[in-house]
């Protein structure tokens, strides 16, 4: 099990009462409490507790730091930097994070690649460059050359919460008003949100974008997220292998659990679904297995690799209540081939309705499985409780 710290004006505490329970309290001081216990017996709870706002809570809210006004990485501040830019007519180059071999990272490429690399703008690129079309959605984006599928996993967790991809994504910019080649995304690091300002030189070879990249040739929104993400790490290649866990709580500032599906208890299924409920996001990972990272297995599950968790549903199939898991890849293809999935004759057992519902046959990565295959077939879970920030 993994906590996560929070805010400086959060506490968290660990509690082992008689009988061997273990409780786990995420307390706002601010405005509301958020509680999660899990007994050793195997029963898991998740409980979400609403306390009446105080009187300071406006003053707090602004704290440097806050949601509302995150502190400036490395200095940085967007509006000013964009001003100078457009007084001067000039596009944003970031000299914080140089577009060269030193945002890469050191043995992410191949040699023979690095010295081919091209930094390009989106407008260099496309004649229409958008940061987003038609809204953010997890079908947006497909993983590049960068082992980075535990961080995408994470932004597909999000966009289920519009507050949450405003909050990560500001809405004050954009290709057209005022564009001068600058961009900003926030992340809660360290215990406060942070303001990441960059340039929009993404690096290309032969004029394709190396890592994460839209089916929607124009839309940037996920490359430029990468490269602000990159920034905070150091490189791209320090965002080669990571947790699930971290990516959820950088974009939520909320607190999670790992669960070990090897031990998942029986009314885990009933956990998940009221995380659902309450707004939490989940993901989860394979066990890396004795073949190399990232080999596809026959059953079309990818060993070591994260998935995100979109969904979960109950339907009725030969007169049984048949708990479903529903997962996207975010390589955005390659799915589950087993029972329930898209091609599955199962799906023709149950009603017309559910169907229709739940069923949606293309490959774009998402895949519905039995909760009894998906805790064979994974190892860990997380749920992030969504931060107390977006809770006022």
């Amino acid at each position: 099990m993994i906590i996560k710290a929070v805010k400086a004006h959060e506490s968290t505490e660990w509690k082992e009462n008689e009988g061997n329970k273990v409780t786990w309290e995420l307390r706002a001081a601010s405005h509301g409490e958020l509680r999660d216990e899990r007994q050793h017996s195997g029963i898991h709870t998740l409980r979400f507790l609403h306390m009446a706002p105080q009187k300071n809570k406006r003053r707090r809210l602004n704290v440097a730091g806050s949601r509302q006004n995150p502190q400036s990485f490395q200095a940085q501040d967007f509006l000013k930097l964009r001003q100078k830019c457009l007084s001067s007519n000039a596009k944003f180059v970031d000299d914080k994070f140089p577009a060269d071999r030193r945002a890469i990272g050191s043995g992410l490429l191949p040699l023979t690649k690095v010295g081919k690399v091209v930094w390009k703008r989106p407008s260099e690129l496309v004649d229409d460059p958008c940061l987003i079309v038609d809204g953010e959605s997890r079908f947006d984006f497909s993983q590049g050359d960068l082992g980075n599928c535990w961080f995408l996993a994470a932004i597909g967790a999000i966009t289920f919460q519009k507050d949450v991809m405003d909050q990560v994504i500001p809405d004050d910019q954009s290709f057209d008003k005022d564009y001068a080649g600058i961009f900003h995304f926030r992340f809660y690091r360290n215990g406060e949100w942070v303001d990441v300002v960059i340039d929009d030189q993404l690096p290309t070879l032969s004029g394709q974008l190396i890592f994460v990249h839209c089916k929607t040739r124009n839309e940037f929104w996920p490359a430029l997220l990468e490269k602000a993400y990159a920034k905070v790490c150091g490189s791209y290649a320090a965002m080669n292998g990571g947790f699930i866990s971290d990516g959820l709580h950088d974009f939520t500032g909320g607190a999670y659990k790992t669960f070990n599906l090897t031990k998942a208890s029986e009314n885990l299924w009933d956990l998940m679904d009221q995380a659902v409920k309450r707004r939490a996001v989940m993901g989860c990972g394979t066990p890396p297995g004795p073949t190399p990272a990232n080999t596809v297995l026959p059953n079309g599950i990818v060993q070591g690799h994260a998935y995100t968790i979109t969904g979960v549903t109950k339907v009725k199939s030969q007169g049984k209540m048949v708990r479903l898991v529903r997962l996207l890849n975010p390589w955005g293809k390659g799915e589950w081939k087993g029972d329930w999935s898209d091609k599955s004759p199962l799906w023709k057992e149950v009603s017309s309705q559910d169907r229709e519902t739940w069923l949606e046959d293309k490959n774009n990565g998402e895949f519905w499985m039995s909760m009894e295959d998906f805790c064979r077939s994974y190892d860990e879970l997380d749920i992030c409780c969504i931060g107390v920030d977006f809770l006022i």
